[in-house]
């Protein structure tokens, strides 16, 4: 139902002003405007208080799909498997030299001890030169021996050097603790399981004090994890700030120079930050907190809220601009825009909720987060912002230079732009923005099938690839067999059974494949430790590099081997793959192999299960985001079109209003393969918040089209009187808010900066979608005003 616009002017005075008038609501807010605006101010105080509770956190559970059988295969094995979750590896580069000094051994001794003792570190499973888990075998005159890396009374003599030297290369650390260069070695740190007790930016600040005590003309440290990725976005969080009071600035100053009227901008500006001021006490109240990845959300309502008190704004500046009074002049403005702001916040809303479905809690927190904020919109931007314009209104100044320039643009004196947009409304034009639409729809769609699932760089692509948390990432991948994306597979057998041949012949030949697939640096398993303790039992030679079927040997080499490849009742096994990067097709290449061998070689036996390990995780992740992804623009758009049919009760207005958001869909995905964006936690809301907002750009623009088209207008008058009272504030809008989030491309955080370029795009397209496409389309869609239409009078009239 759409809001008839009248065609009679509003009363001036306001004693001629009926109060009675208008709907239920109306009358309920404006004849009772200071109760409103007191329990307004009540709230405001009352969220602002609660928001002083709220917290920037990041949680690594919340990234990872929970419920997802791979996940839940983890989780329940998660005790067996320390490490294989969260943790932090630090790398400790020798500058000069090797590792086998004295100097460099006292300072990683001396790291090791303080790291040890970081909050949230799993202190049992910590493994590094200097921990007794570190350890190494080999078969020596008096048959089997073995013992901890670090030599027995070690001193720093040249001896015990030598003997440590000779330990390393016996224990199979090289590649994964100790480089194959011998010039650094790693620290690798496992976090507790629950990390909700976990403070990342604390942790990640005192990683940062260690490394700025200990390196050293002689030392330097890198580090990578989720901890530190998560610690350093955090970190951010000032730049972002800045970042959104740059864009706060543009709005506004954008705002003034369309008005001329520092306080009715002064008001939009303040009500939409009261919005965000809601959302933000609403959080903690609900348990929620800010994260790295809900961190752009309250400018996202901050723009929803411009957006629409601009609209609100720009009627009351025209009313006050033709002499009403400015009660009178807010009233009728909240009865021409209040349904057409409601059934746009409403689908803004229902998008944003749509992303509920996705088995992510970061995403569902999101969701959450941004459905709050833009409900709170309809009371702070729909009722409140009206109510005190009733009260402080605009300069008469302002508003007539508004009426000066409507009156020229009905006398056909407005601009090219405005004279061109109202030509999409003929048949050749029309014709043309169809085609062309259709052309860019067909191109985008063609590139953007090359859209990638996950991660599409190594390192952690929400920071610049110059970050110093990369250049750590790529130290690791130069310098180490064994990189930080580690893709595990656990075999579940019968207890006690874990060392039997069978078993341990199908993990090998798994592994033999695994090794061979693109991306896999190397291995790692119990039957790959058989063999080679076989080859050093037997005198070093190469012919027993292989499994043998006595089981009495394989239980003996199983009892003596590390804890990370079996655990103690010996159902469980764990084959190691790792990965030269996480790249989208790097992982589903494996997951696609073990799955294959998983359902060829399971029984009672042995179970092959996936997966364990940050690699494991992503590709789960993957997973889940590309089945969401399509999900999500199904019911995203299904939602919003399903608001609009209950809106307009015409499915060919629907068409009107989705093909633009379509096209911007689209030629988005095509933009996120321009910028080498993959689908991913990160990127996955964007689209649906870009049809969201997008959607009020179309709302506004066609529901007063659509009623000057019901009181008998045609369509080129009617779009007309639609540019004139909603359409140049939606131009401005698009604008504003494009030129805002542009300035976030110089950011150093390449997330924020990726989201300030495509959302810019999507301010941008959505607008022009709404002045061109809209009219082009209903050239062709709407039907013709009926002969002889009347012009409806009852300004509170309903065209169903």
């Amino acid at each position: 139902m759409i809001a008839a616009i009248p065609k009679d002017t509003p009363p001036r005075r306001p004693e001629d002003f009926d109060p009675r008038s208008g709907n239920r609501l109306e009358r309920a807010v404006f004849n009772h405007r200071l109760l409103v605006l007191l329990l307004c101010v009540l709230a405001t105080l009352a969220l602002g208080w609660s928001a002083l509770r709220l917290t920037l956190a990041a949680s690594f559970e919340k990234t990872i799909p929970t419920s997802h059988p791979y996940i839940v295969n983890f989780l329940q094995n998660r005790k067996d498997m320390p490490g294989l979750g969260n943790a932090v590896r630090i790398a400790v580069e020798a500058r000069q030299g090797s590792i086998y000094e004295p100097r460099y051994l006292e300072q990683l001794r001396r790291l090791n001890d303080e790291v040890l003792l970081l909050p949230g570190v799993d202190r049992p499973f910590m493994k590094s030169l200097w921990t007794p888990n570190t350890r190494w075998t080999a078969v020596t005159p008096d048959g089997l021996d073995g013992g901890q890396v670090i030599p027995p009374r070690y001193d720093g003599s040249p001896a015990k050097l030598d003997e440590l030297r000779l330990n390393v290369q016996r224990s199979g650390e090289i590649g994964q603790l100790v480089a194959a260069d011998g010039r650094s070695t790693v620290i690798h740190v496992p976090l507790l399981a629950k990390d909700g007790a976990l403070d990342y930016a604390q942790l990640s600040a005192r990683l940062e004090q260690l490394r700025a005590r200990y390196r050293s003309d002689a030392v330097e440290l890198h580090i990578t994890g989720f901890a530190k990725v998560a610690g350093d976005l955090m970190e951010g969080l000032r730049e972002v700030l800045g970042f959104f009071v740059v864009a706060l600035l543009i709005c506004a100053a954008m705002v003034y120079l369309y008005n001329r009227d520092l306080r009715s901008t002064l008001l939009v500006v303040l009500t939409s930050l009261t919005g965000v001021l809601w959302q933000l006490g609403l959080l903690p109240l609900l348990g929620f907190s800010l994260d790295p990845y809900s961190m752009l959300i309250p400018f996202l309502i901050f723009a929803i809220g411009m957006s629409h008190g601009a609209q609100k704004m720009n009627g009351i500046l025209q009313d006050i601009g033709r002499g009403t009074d400015r009660y009178v002049a807010a009233r009728f403005t909240f009865r021409r825009l209040f349904l057409a702001g409601l059934t746009a916040l409403l689908a803004d809303a229902v998008g944003f909720a749509v992303l509920l479905v996705i088995d992510i809690p970061v995403i569902r927190e999101l969701a959450v987060a941004a459905s709050l904020g833009v409900l709170v919109l309809v009371i702070t931007n729909l009722i409140v912002l009206p109510v005190l314009l009733s009260y402080v209104g605009v300069s008469r100044r302002a508003g007539e230079r508004a009426v000066r320039q409507e009156a020229a643009a009905a006398a056909g004196q407005s601009s090219a732009l405005w004279r061109g947009l109202a030509g999409f409304t003929e048949r050749r034009p029309a014709t043309l923005a169809v085609i062309t639409a259709a052309l860019l729809a067909a191109a985008g769609f063609a590139v953007s099938s090359h859209l990638k699932i996950g991660d599409l760089d190594p390192g952690a692509p929400e920071l610049r690839p110059d970050s110093r948390y990369n250049r750590d990432v790529a130290f690791f991948t130069q310098h180490y067999g064994a990189s930080s994306d580690v893709f595990a597979v656990m075999v579940k057998t019968p207890e006690g059974a874990c060392s039997q041949y069978e078993v341990l012949r199908r993990v090998d030949q798994l592994e033999w494949e695994l090794a061979d697939l693109p991306g896999v640096e190397s291995t790692q398993s119990m039957a790959r430790l058989q063999r080679r303790t076989l080859v050093g039992m037997n005198e070093g030679s190469p012919l027993w590099y292989e499994l043998i079927r006595n089981q009495d040997m394989l239980n003996t080499i199983t009892a003596r081997a590390p804890r990370e490849l079996y655990n103690e009742e010996c159902n469980l096994l764990t084959m190691y793959a790792y990965l030269r990067d996480h790249r989208a097709e790097t992982l589903q290449g494996l997951v696609d192999h073990v799955e294959a061998f998983a359902s060829r070689n399971s029984d009672k036996d042995a179970t092959f299960l996936l997966a364990a390990g940050s690699a494991g995780i992503d590709a789960t992740t993957n997973i889940v985001v590309r089945k969401a992804w399509y999900e999500m623009l199904f019911m995203v758009f299904g939602a919003v079109a399903l608001l609009c049919f209950v809106t307009f009760r015409s499915w060919r207005a629907v068409l009107v209003a989705m093909l633009p958001l379509a096209l911007t869909s689209i030629l988005a995905e095509a933009l996120m393969v321009g910028l080498g964006m993959g689908v991913k936690v990160a990127t996955l809301p964007v689209i649906a918040l870009g049809v969201g907002i997008g959607v009020d750009y179309a709302l506004y623009v066609l529901s007063v089209t659509l009623a000057h088209l019901r009181q008998g207008e045609s369509l080129k008058t009617a779009y007309a009187s639609a540019m004139r009272f909603t359409g140049r504030v939606v131009l401005l809008t698009g604008v504003t808010l494009a030129a805002a989030v542009v300035t976030w491309r110089f950011s150093s955080i390449k997330f924020q900066a990726d989201m300030g370029l495509l959302l810019a795009f999507m301010f941008l397209l959505n607008m022009a979608g709404a002045l061109v496409l809209v009219p082009a389309l209903a050239r062709f869609l709407l039907p013709a005003p009926r002969e002889g239409a009347v012009a409806t009078t009852d300004s509170t009239a309903v065209v169903a």
